[in-house]
């Protein structure tokens, strides 16, 4: 008898933590269809006055971005009325040397990005060349692959930033 007691006690024991699992899982379905209907705007979205100031990012980058970008690059009077540089001054024959620039713009900014996706492209291209062994022959890990990506992408945005390229100033002038 103690045996098919035991047993009894054992098939509660194992139906209640199979109702409690059973509870719980439908709990955690629910917050998930829950966050869907939010992130399908069915349910209205969070007030962004009830979070906190540090977890909103003013800029265009997201929260966590390692690169540099090119926000508040240019920041003094002079850079509003400036002339065009590199590809830009070359190009026109003439035509765009009355012209200026407001580099302290949003869309000079975003000039500055467009150029940069092209830099980084050149310098991808580069960097296959390359034939991803160290100099003991080793291939490199996937660690190294991605900080080298890093380092690549923020090359990139240094070249736009100082080399004068010219190529925002012309995206610049064509979008005004």
């Amino acid at each position: 008898m103690a045996g098919i007691t035991g047993i009894s006690n054992s098939i509660s024991s194992l139906t209640n933590n199979y109702t409690t699992k059973s509870t719980q899982t439908e709990n955690d379905i629910t917050k998930f269809q829950k966050m869907l209907e939010q992130s399908q705007n069915k349910t209205p979205s969070i007030n962004k006055s009830t979070i906190s100031s540090s977890a909103i990012n003013s800029t265009d980058k997201l929260n966590g971005d390692y690169n540099s970008g090119f926000t508040n690059t240019f920041t003094s009077e002079s850079d509003k009325t400036a002339k065009p540089t590199g590809f830009a001054a070359n190009n026109s024959n003439g035509i765009n040397t009355n012209k200026t620039i407001d580099k302290t713009s949003k869309l000079y900014e975003k000039s500055m990005e467009l150029e940069n996706y092209l830099v980084k492209m050149m310098l991808s291209s580069m960097r296959s060349s390359l034939s991803g062994k160290d100099m003991f022959g080793n291939e490199q890990s996937y660690a190294q692959g991605t900080y080298e990506d890093m380092l690549y992408d923020e090359m990139s945005t240094n070249l736009t930033k100082q080399a004068n390229f010219g190529l925002a100033d012309q995206i610049y002038l064509e979008l005004v």
